[in-house]
């Protein structure tokens, strides 16, 4: 779910900063910033719960416990006091900006259509660029479960990431930049 609201004239366009909500007030959060003029990002998928007489589909948020906001980090009062909202996630007392990138990368992933679900960040695999489908273009972490492939985007500020099922003929593996590679060309 994103929101681009009017209400508050924002004359240049702010970064994107995660906020820590309440559990289960991320929507909460989000409608009410929504209604102070906030432009907002609540990534979210579908998922099937069963329960003991039916099997129920529901909307569930991507990193829960979050949402994203865009908004000058100087006048941050208005956000700290949103109900829901417990902080702007922080080093020390700075707000740290995700980066534009990272957000554009779960956007895309969502709007693929494909399966996707949430996972932990991961530390190390290979990374790669998808270079067919719907997600041509896009790099990140090759995972492999059990006997699929998964492609993984981070949001590092989070330590959280999204992961989705892939054909491993969509990927080619992205070269590490290193000091033995940049010398290469010296050699």
């Amino acid at each position: 779910m994103r929101c681009n609201s009017v209400a508050v004239p924002q004359p240049q366009k702010y970064p994107w900063y995660a906020l820590r909500t309440r559990p289960n007030h991320e929507k909460t959060a989000a409608t009410v910033l929504a209604a102070k003029g906030y432009e907002f990002y609540l990534p979210s998928y579908k998922v099937r719960r069963r329960w003991s007489d039916r099997t129920v589909e529901t909307t569930v948020p991507l990193f829960p416990g979050y949402l994203f906001c865009r908004f000058d980090s100087r006048l941050r009062r208005p956000i700290i006091v949103t109900p829901g909202v417990v902080s702007v996630v922080s080093f020390g007392t700075e707000p740290i900006a995700v980066p534009d990138s990272e957000i554009d990368a779960v956007e895309t992933i969502l709007a693929s259509g494909l399966a996707a679900e949430s996972c932990g960040l991961l530390q190390d695999g290979d990374r790669v660029r998808i270079t067919r489908g719907f997600l041509e273009g896009l790099e990140g972490i090759l995972l492999k479960k059990k006997s699929e492939w998964r492609f993984v985007v981070s949001v590092t500020l989070l330590q959280r990431s999204v992961s989705v099922e892939i054909d491993r003929e969509w990927i080619a593996a992205v070269a590490p930049a290193g000091p033995q590679r940049a010398l290469a060309g010296f050699a």
